[in-house]
């Protein structure tokens, strides 16, 4: 599991031949970041007197976000489970037609399974992106930056995630399916890019300079 390791082995790790950890569970990994600094922020604005009149609105996106974090944990570890089987796909026998039924079978359910974790990490940072949004107008102007942090980690999390989307989907015969995934993942980037963007602008703003 990916919270099993020390961040200088995960990384280690990482970079290894290893297929596991890779892309995916990196990109949930970035959506966990992204949302571990936008609680930070929160957490740096809530209790002052300033923004008292925000302290409602202010916890309750702490706890969103301190949820998001958790699932995005859960989905890094549950991407590298899904790859596995995936990774297995490609070493099964096609000598026979019954064999290559049979692998056929197997790499759809396997391409299916590793396409709808890295789309929910999509949907996932799209939602933290949301909450961000919301609140990068009302948190402390001295953490706000990391807001902007954040809202980057995200970004990464949407577009590292959709890569793994692509390319799943380009293998899967399922034309019908494959139509789908295409659509998730494009309304999921594009939101994320718009989200991102507003957040980005926003900050900037704030910071000026």
């Amino acid at each position: 599991m990916i919270t099993d390791y020390a961040m200088d082995d995960f990384l280690e790790e990482l970079a290894s031949s290893s297929p596991v950890p890779g892309g995916g569970g990196a990109s949930a990994l970035s959506g966990a970041f992204g949302t571990a600094l936008g609680a930070m922020s929160l957490n740096l604005t809530i209790g002052k007197k300033k923004y008292a009149a925000y302290e409602e609105e202010l916890t309750e996106a702490l706890a969103e976000l301190n949820t998001l974090r958790g699932i995005f944990l859960k989905l890094a570890d549950k991407d590298e489970e899904v790859f596995l089987p995936l990774s297995k796909a490609y070493a099964l026998p096609k000598k026979t037609e019954e064999e290559k039924k049979v692998r056929g079978a197997y790499m759809e359910q396997a391409l299916t399974d590793a396409t709808e974790i890295p789309l929910q990490v999509m949907d996932y940072a799209c939602q933290a992106l949301r909450v961000l949004r919301r609140t990068v107008e009302i948190v402390s102007p001295l953490s706000v930056s990391d807001t902007g942090v954040a809202a980057s980690f995200l970004k990464t999390a949407v577009k590292g995630a959709g890569m793994n989307v692509l390319i799943n989907v380009k293998s899967l015969k399922d034309s019908v399916k494959k139509d789908r995934y295409r659509e998730r993942y494009q309304r999921c980037l594009s939101q994320g890019e718009q989200l991102s963007l507003e957040v980005a602008r926003r900050t900037e703003e704030r910071i000026g300079g």
